[in-house]
């Protein structure tokens, strides 16, 4: 697999966070930033493909009242709560 080289400045207490978890898993910091920006990515792609299944959704129509949701969110607390809403 082919790499390339990425350098970035961040804040000295996350810098050595990075050191303390890279001591403690005994695994290289460029393994841990690595491993943390693969997480990051792959929450971001799956957030923005959420997003777009979201808005798809809207255009479809497929949206509930806010009114709705509201009571129904408010009748939580009561004894009998209104069945959630279509």
């Amino acid at each position: 697999m082919e790499t390339k080289v990425l350098t970035a400045h961040v804040p000295l207490s996350l810098a050595e966070k990075v050191d303390q978890l890279a001591t403690r898993l005994e695994r290289p910091r460029g393994w841990i930033i690595k491993q943390a920006l693969a997480a990051w990515v792959s929450q971001e792609e799956e957030r923005r493909r959420l997003t777009l299944e979201a808005l798809a959704d809207v255009d479809a129509g497929n949206v509930i009242d806010h009114q709705a949701m509201q009571a129904w969110a408010d009748s939580l607390d009561s004894d009998k709560p209104l069945p959630v809403p279509q």
